[in-house]
């Protein structure tokens, strides 16, 4: 686990994440420490996500997956959940043109179908427009959860499974891979989470496996690029073994 009091280094370092993953957490205390509703602190949030992604761009990361909104999300107030798919909607609508201009590639990643068709028009049409652009992936999960992405892929399997297209004895880590959101893309290799809570929160489980983690107790709408750097420089002095153990330990034990 990371922190972000680590002694910083050069991020010039060639030891840097291709894909990054953020839980944006903390607009709703951001927002109460100054007396406002909640919805507040999301539009602040639309800030730093600007901002996250100009830095993911200019550090030439190749993926950039930002948790929006969760499946559990829907246990909020009804007047939360309403303003978060208005803002939603807003953001796609301004955003577009510039995504494009950037040659940023859009994804959603998440079970949209309970989505208003207004909104799921806009996915669809900013997706589209997006879809042959060689830049930054920007991935979007909405109405996302890691139970509920594992469980698709296994649905998919089962069809392939029933329809004789695979049999059992195939199925191996590739095959799952294969059948889960961002099978298109590099694994995550760091996982940010603001707020200050130490935990995934349903987020990508089988994406992240071997994923570094940082945590900071920056709140999302005050995310800037001097904490997505912090979370840079910690990840570049990670050890990533996967498993293993470092080349120049031969010890049994």
């Amino acid at each position: 686990m990371l922190s972000e009091n680590q002694q910083e280094i050069k991020t010039s370092s060639p030891c840097l994440p291709g894909h990054v993953a953020i839980i944006m957490d903390g607009n709703g205390r951001w927002a109460r420490n100054r007396g406002k509703l909640r919805i507040f602190g999301h539009q602040a949030g639309i800030k730093s996500v600007r901002r996250a992604v100009s830095f993911a761009i200019n550090h030439h990361l190749s993926a950039l997956t930002l948790y929006a909104f969760s499946s559990e999300n829907w246990n909020r107030s009804r007047q939360e959940v309403s303003a978060l798919m208005e803002l939603f909607i807003r953001a796609l609508n301004s955003e577009l043109k510039s995504l494009h201009k950037y040659d940023i590639r859009l994804c959603v990643i998440g079970d949209i179908s309970r989505f208003s068709m207004q909104l799921q028009e806009q996915i669809y049409r900013s997706e589209k427009l997006t879809r042959n652009n060689k830049g930054l992936t920007l991935n979007i999960a909405a109405n996302y959860g890691g139970r509920w992405d594992i469980i698709q892929g296994v649905r998919q399997i089962a069809i392939q499974i029933k329809e004789d297209i695979l049999h059992p004895d195939q199925i191996d880590e590739d095959t799952f891979c294969q059948v889960v959101c961002m099978n298109e893309l590099a694994p995550v290799d760091l996982v940010i989470r603001t707020g200050g809570e130490h935990r995934i929160s349903n987020f990508l489980l089988w994406q992240i496996a071997y994923a570094e983690l940082f945590f900071t107790d920056v709140l999302w709408p005050d995310f800037n690029n001097v904490v997505f750097e912090s979370a840079l420089n910690a990840f570049s002095q990670r050890k990533r073994r996967f498993g293993g153990t470092p080349s120049n330990d031969t010890s049994i034990f």
